[in-house]
């Protein structure tokens, strides 16, 4: 079964049970400052998990993309990805453990969907604790629907519980169903136990419990259910492939990558000779790095909520995976641009499914060039630092370029540790790995701080600055193309606790006096109290009653309308304040180019008076 078939049967059999269907969301969420990428499919629908109504009803089934980018030091294994789908049905108060296991069981095992033999499923259960009791209605429920007791396992909060997202909110245990994939196992092989024995396929968690500011667990007035089943996994185990990198989603990335290199992908495939000597597991870690890096960029630069390369939040990420990309291409020989063919491939391969990615496409293949091309100069600075560094470093008697020399020419210019080292044999040194480890570790863990420290608010802010900002921006919008023209339009949005920043289409630097005019609008709307109100409808009808909505491929059928009293409406899932006056005073910080033919706006709230 390729992806296209499992996204496709999926979507078929939820709507089959009633579930509406709904689009994935933007990587870069516009909403939520809490996160720097849409990490998981349940993401974008943490508003409603928390109570607020779906326009399109109780029960939900998607597609979405997400990124995770914590391990991306395990991308080059054999299953880790930054960028991944996930397939996902929802109940928003509608069903609960009995009807999710139950869907799920019959989606895995009937000849008519996945077909899986029923002998090589089993499932976890949540073991239970001093705060919350074991998950004994799913358990009974697995074994109702044929699951022996044999192959139910209870595990702790490590592996079978969820949440909250924050300190405080909902949670609950949740239950993954693993498949056995025929390897030999160990005594101690078992779901949840990593030697490859059993992999997990799906997983339905259930929100069950609110936990308070004391710790304390109470029952929810409304539980829902979120589950979620990786695209590329399922396909790799539906396919009885040993990798992910071997399906077909990623393969022809990889001959692209082969045919670049003139090496060939597949060590651990048997008689998979290389043309110029045999496929190593070096060469495999570095084309997968590639593959999968080169997948995430193009989807992050092709996004409806776009970011380019630079040195911070998600363009820092990007920027890291195009370089990264770069790195292990000059390890298998590739010195200068190669990405935008892979990239091309990857095009390719999604817009099918992802339509805005080939309407991207030329913007996606100029930031990558750009991007190769800063890298390169990025080198050649590096280089010249090496060089100044290196009469001292011959001096001395170690014949060692020290951890912490190693780790500035990284993180100061840039420089890969591995062209250090090259450089250092050339030379007759060698390179303190240790130190250089040490002192990297020492920075990732200040980054974790700072991360933890901006990003506490968990999966979702909804505070009341950061709703005002939401709502400035519906304001800014529609001041833009009062003072620009009807050709503005939004472009992306990402909005933070302490500012909005805005993406819009127009071609020309605006002049101090079009600020100025923008500001005075946003002000004067501000002052007059505005209502807000939102409503529901097709997209079609909110069109036709003048909301603005430029994102189609975004849109579900049915969508939220926010009117700002009679200047703006526009399609939009929240949050909002209810009336515009207590919202402050909006100052615009700074105006500047973000692409071609596209502007972006920095502003802020500041107290009224």
């Amino acid at each position: 079964m390729t992806a296209q078939e499992l996204r496709r049967k999926y979507i078929e059999f939820f709507r089959s049970h009633q579930h509406a269907e709904i689009s994935g969301k933007s990587l870069i969420p516009e909403n939520d400052p809490t996160v720097l990428f849409t990490t998981a499919g349940m993401h974008p629908l943490v508003p409603y998990i928390l109570g607020e109504p779906h326009p399109a009803g109780e029960r939900l089934v998607n597609v979405q993309k997400c990124i995770r980018t914590g391990d991306i030091e395990e991308v080059g294994d054999e299953s880790h990805l930054t960028f991944f789908e996930m397939l996902g049905n929802w109940s928003l108060g509608d069903y609960f453990k009995d009807g999710a296991i139950r869907m799920s069981w019959e989606f895995l095992t009937s000849p008519q969907w996945l077909g899986i033999d029923p002998d090589r499923l089993s499932v976890t259960v949540f073991a239970g604790d001093d705060d919350v009791p074991r998950d004994d209605e799913s358990a009974t429920t697995w074994q109702e629907v044929g699951i022996p007791k044999e192959r139910i396992h209870y595990l702790g909060r490590k592996d079978n519980w969820w949440g909250p997202a924050g300190q405080t909110g909902p949670c609950g245990p949740d239950s993954e169903m693993f498949i056995d994939t025929g390897i030999p196992g160990t005594p101690e092989s078992r779901p949840g136990v990593s030697d490859g024995k059993y992999l997990e396929i799906w997983n339905d968690v259930f929100m069950q419990y609110n936990k308070t500011g004391d710790g304390t667990y109470e029952p929810l007035k409304r539980t829902c259910v979120d589950t979620g089943m990786g695209v590329e996994r399922t396909i790799a185990i539906l396919q009885g492939k040993r990798s992910v990198y071997d399906t077909e989603v990623f393969q022809p990335i990889i001959k692209t990558i082969e045919e670049l290199t003139g090496l060939r992908y597949g060590a651990h495939t048997a008689g998979n000779e290389s043309t110029t000597g045999d496929a190593t597991p070096e060469t495999d870690r570095s084309i997968r790095i590639i593959a999968d890096h080169v997948r995430t960029a193009t989807f992050i630069l092709g996004d409806d909520n776009p970011t380019v390369p630079s040195n911070v939040a998600q363009g820092y990420v990007l920027r890291r995976l195009i370089r990264r990309a770069m790195r292990h291409g000059r390890k298998l020989g590739l010195d200068g641009e190669f990405l935008q063919k892979p990239a091309r491939v990857v095009i390719e391969i999604y817009s099918g499914f992802y339509t805005g990615l080939a309407r991207a496409a030329a913007t996606i293949l100029e930031e990558l060039q750009k991007e190769e091309e800063r890298f390169l100069k990025t080198l050649q600075n590096g280089e010249r630092e090496f060089e100044k560094m290196l009469p001292n470093l011959l001096k001395g008697s170690r014949r060692e370029i020290p951890g912490r020399l190693a780790f500035k020419l990284y993180d100061t210019y840039g420089f890969p540790l591995e062209i250090t080292e090259e450089l250092a044999a050339e030379h007759d040194l060698t390179v303190d790995r240790e130190g250089f480890e040490a002192a990297f570790d020492k920075h990732r863990e200040k980054s974790k701080l700072d991360t933890n420290q901006t990003f506490k608010g968990g999966l979702a802010d909804r505070s009341d600055h950061t709703t005002a900002l939401h709502t400035a921006t519906h304001l800014m919008h529609q001041a833009l193309r009062d003072v620009l023209g009807d050709h503005v339009s939004q472009k992306g949005s990402n909005i933070t606790p302490e500012r909005l920043r805005f993406d819009f289409s127009h071609p020309d630097k605006m002049t101090p006096e079009q600020v100025a005019r923008v500001e005075q609008i946003v002000n004067e709307k501000i002052a007059a109290d505005l209502p807000v109100s939102v409503a529901t409808s097709t997209l079609e009808e909110a069109k036709a009653a003048g909301a603005l909505a430029f994102f189609g491929d975004r849109y579900d059928e049915v969508v939220k309308v926010y009117s700002i009293g009679d200047f703006s409406k526009e399609v939009c899932g929240g949050p909002h304040v209810e009336h515009t006056g207590t919202m402050g005073r909006f100052r615009i910080l700074k105006e500047q180019s973000s692409s071609q033919g596209v502007r972006r706006i920095k502003a802020v709230l500041e107290p009224a008076g």
